[in-house]
């Protein structure tokens, strides 16, 4: 299996944001509970990773970054994705050629 760091991103009782990274599955083990392996995931560099109970994952964050969220994270974070506005482009149109 590949190196990963694994986050664990949940929401502390004050309602902030925690993070916090493990180096290896085994030491993630160690604070949470593991009910099955990821073997269906279409990034292939997380399968294989444990599925975690009251977690959602493992998602891909960036490489080397394998991600796990509590519910109301995942909830409150994709709420907040899918309302931004994108930035808005510009489309240029052409001029009309000077009448001659």
């Amino acid at each position: 299996m590949k190196k990963h760091t694994i986050r664990v991103v949940t929401r502390g009782a004050d309602g902030e944001i925690r993070i916090r990274d493990y180096d290896s599955p085994e030491d993630l083990l160690k604070r949470h509970t593991q009910v099955g392996v990821d073997d269906c995931c279409t990034d292939l560099s997380v399968r294989g990773l444990p599925v975690l109970k009251g977690l959602i994952g493992p998602i891909p964050e960036a490489p080397g970054i394998v991600r796990y969220e509590s519910p109301e994270v995942f909830e409150t974070l994709t709420r907040e994705w899918s309302t931004a506005k994108p930035a808005r482009r510009r489309t240029r149109t052409q001029r009309p050629e000077a009448a001659q």
